[in-house]
């Protein structure tokens, strides 16, 4: 019956009478109250009758968002006739809802709150998805990266289609790939004998990591361009998704030319082939940098506002934002130096724990020249740099439970400062247990599973901690001077 009447009023008024009423003006709460309008005879949306409807309640609050949306859901039901509930209207209620939630995202932008996606709360609901989906997605390929690293899959194949193409499909193309990568330095110094089977298994490691980052691109451009053709996405948000694309697109040629530097012929003949620590750092990083942009957006979509219900939890909010971005910034940084680790494969040496074999400094930390690149090519200095940052990212979020603490906030924030730290011990488990176990492909890969989720906290509390919009600190304002 509710839809027959709220269908039937649409059909009389049409929307441009919705857009109008946003533009109510709002009063402070000590402006005194209108005057009541005089009660007026409206006729039923389906014919005859009519009654007598009191006068609008008058905006009681200073919050534009609060404000405005009360007053445009009296005036969307104010104009109903009782003779609309015996109607034969034919409107469904699907329809009323998205006029509605129309309504309420213009009342909304009235507010000044600025969201990233239009058209009411079911896009908001359905672009937070999708990109939480993304999220996930670029979340499961970085553990598939690592996975192929730590199972040596990542050189099987020897050339690269930005398409990509088909597999092996019978025994002859299998030989013919087979050939291709015994020509590797690869083959030649590390797997020399290998049977065809054990060759197809890590090529199609390698080939579903390829494959998995295509779907990707296919998941992320087809859903982004039904959205833009809907009129779902704002131009910020436009811009933002557009660059992680492009971002995206170029992961692939980042990807092959960390590959190709492992197909080249090592300096020395005791050396292994393996690809450049400095590509794979960059490959690793531009995956982190389109994960984390990707999760970012989402929870701006979905959470356009921090939680905040009064003032002193806004404040609490920016002073421990303070301390918040910095320790993000350090687990940031550990998180690059396990790249390093990985391609100096530094994991395998040094399997003890807390002395660095017999020692807690090795001697050889500085014996490269030029000075810097011990920090990124010495394997002794790698390891002891990534044991250092661990253990300062463990102390970081320690500090910020313990801040937490003392700092009036939000309890939903304590309570993910809280899970933060749990991680953060977790991972540094997970970190000892893989160098003491010389890391097995389970534990490695959980490793790095961990790693992203921390920073995934990490995120997470920053967007919690940002600033809240003008139209809600103007509503606590109004409401602490109410008190």
């Amino acid at each position: 019956m509710m839809g027959s009447r709220v269908a039937a009023s649409l059909l009389r008024r049409g929307r441009d009478q919705a857009s109008a009423l946003m533009t109510i003006p709002r009063l402070p709460r000590s402006a005194p109250a209108p005057p009541p309008a005089p009660s007026r005879v409206r006729s039923g949306s389906c014919g005859g009758g009519g009654r007598h409807l009191p006068p609008p309640p008058p905006p009681q609050s200073a919050g534009g968002l609060f404000a405005a949306s009360r007053v445009a859901s009296y005036h969307a039901f104010r104009s109903f006739g009782p003779k609309s509930f015996m109607g034969q209207c034919t409107r469904k209620m699907s329809t009323t809802a998205a006029t509605l939630n129309s309504n309420m995202a213009n009342a909304t932008a009235n507010s000044g709150l600025k969201l990233l996606v239009t058209k009411g709360p079911q896009a908001q609901k359905a672009v937070g998805i999708w990109l939480f989906g993304c999220a996930a997605w670029v979340f499961s390929m970085v553990i598939l990266g690592g996975v192929t690293r730590l199972t040596r899959s990542g050189l099987s194949m020897t050339d690269w289609k930005f398409a990509g193409g088909l597999p092996p499909m019978s025994e002859e193309e299998w030989l013919l790939e087979f050939q291709k990568y015994k020509q590797s330095p690869e083959y030649m110094r590390v797997n020399k004998g290998m049977n065809l089977e054990d060759f197809k298994f890590i090529y199609w490691m390698e080939y579903a990591h390829r494959m998995w980052g295509r779907a990707l691109g296919f998941v992320f451009a087809v859903p982004f361009a039904y959205f833009v053709a809907k009129g779902y996405v704002t131009r910020q948000l436009g811009v933002r998704l557009s660059a992680l694309f492009a971002l995206g697109g170029a992961q692939g040629l980042i990807g092959w030319w960390m590959v190709k530097s492992g197909l080249e012929e090592p300096a020395s003949e005791y050396v292994e082939p393996r690809v450049s620590p400095y590509r794979l750092a960059a490959h690793l990083t531009s995956a982190f940098v389109i994960y984390c942009g990707i999760l970012w957006t989402a929870l701006s979509v979905v959470m356009p506002d921090p939680p905040a219900e009064s003032m002193k939890w806004v404040k609490g909010a920016a002073k421990f934002r303070k301390l918040a971005i910095p320790a993000s910034a350090v687990v940031g940084i550990t998180a690059i130096s396990g790249a390093f680790v990985a391609g100096n494969d530094a994991g395998r040496a040094y399997n003890t724990f807390p002395k660095m074999g017999d020692s807690w400094i090795p001697e050889d930390v500085f014996s490269m020249e030029p000075f810097i690149r011990n920090f990124f090519e010495n394997t002794s200095t790698v390891q002891l740099n990534h044991r250092i940052l661990a253990t300062s990212t463990l102390l970081s979020v320690s500090a910020l439970w313990l801040a937490a603490r003392k700092v009036d906030m939000h309890p939903a924030v304590k309570s993910l400062v809280g899970s933060t730290l749990g991680m953060a011990a977790l991972q540094v488990t997970l970190g000892i247990s893989t160098l003491l176990m010389y890391v097995p492909t389970s534990l490695g890969s959980a490793h790095q599973a961990g790693a992203l989720t921390l920073l995934s906290l990490m995120i997470l509390l920053t967007h919690t901690l940002r600033r809240p919009s003008p139209a809600l600190l103007k509503s606590l304002a109004s409401a602490v001077k109410s008190t």
